[in-house]
């Protein structure tokens, strides 16, 4: 494969590695904020069982009561879902990942060729210059016979 086509390929793999890269960190943004947002349901859920309890221990209507106890089931299906969410996204982290991982083993496949070719063109390269100072090394050698 001559050098200008196995540049390009590097190139295209560079490209897929840092296209990979930048949806991996948009995932892992995603992430943490859908784990932000399950938090603060916990805490809210948190804090609604407590006015629920304090509000019982000092009295509370029967519509009151019924009032928090449908928001709490409601920040518990939020919770579920948003638990659910979060599976979807580390389960696209996963893949994503994955994915990663073989366009860089790509490129550095690429990578790896493309440096043994360079220094089997360096190697190449000193033996013909060897060869050459050789061939002249022994010019100058039979040419200083022919005079002596």
């Amino acid at each position: 494969m001559p050098n200008a086509s196995m540049k390009t390929l590097i190139g295209l793999a560079e490209n897929e590695v840092e296209q990979h890269t930048k949806l991996l960190q948009r995932l892992n943004t995603e992430r943490n904020q859908a784990s932000t947002q399950l938090d603060t349901l916990h805490q809210y859920r948190l804090d609604y069982s407590d006015r629920l309890l304090h509000a019982s221990q000092s009295g509370v209507t029967m519509s009151n009561y019924h009032n928090f106890y449908r928001f709490i089931g409601t920040l518990d299906q939020a919770i579920t879902q948003q638990n659910s969410l979060l599976g979807h996204i580390d389960a696209k982290i996963t893949q994503q990942q994955q994915q990663w991982l073989a366009a860089k083993q790509r490129l550095n496949a690429y990578q790896t060729l493309q440096e043994r070719r360079d220094q089997q063109r360096a190697l190449d390269q000193a033996r013909i210059e060897q060869r050459e100072n050789d061939e002249l090394s022994a010019a100058m050698h039979y040419r200083l016979r022919q005079f002596n």
